[in-house]
């Protein structure tokens, strides 16, 4: 068999493929947090307006930021991809800032619910 040029980099492909699927670990677990809220939300006695809205809001924010971490998360697994087979790997620095922003946001969301109950 003739050697390819992405198996002399064997083992990065498979550290970008890890990174891949702990990116979509990630991303189901937002979408999770979201349907968690609203689970939660609707166990309660609690039936005001603005909770419901409030619990939505969060469920439905949860959710495309969710789809949106699958997105990117596909879009750097390809362009690492690329960048490992032609040596020019850049660390990710986009991403990291848009995962933590997610994570605030979450936090900042969930804490302003449980607030407001």
């Amino acid at each position: 068999m003739k050697q390819t040029n992405e198996s002399k980099y064997i083992q990065q492909h498979l550290a970008n493929e890890r990174t891949y699927l702990a990116w979509i670990r990630t991303s189901i677990a937002i979408i999770g947090v979201g349907f968690l809220a609203t689970t939660l939300h609707f166990n309660t006695p609690i039936n005001e307006y603005v909770d419901h809205t409030l619990a939505m809001f969060i469920s439905l924010i949860s959710l495309l930021l969710g789809l949106l971490t699958i997105i990117l998360a596909t879009i750097t697994y390809f362009r690492t991809r690329t960048s490992i087979n032609t040596q020019t790997f850049h660390s990710s620095f986009l991403i990291i800032v848009y995962m933590t922003t997610v994570i605030c946001c979450i936090i900042l969301l969930f804490s302003g619910y449980y607030f407001l109950i």
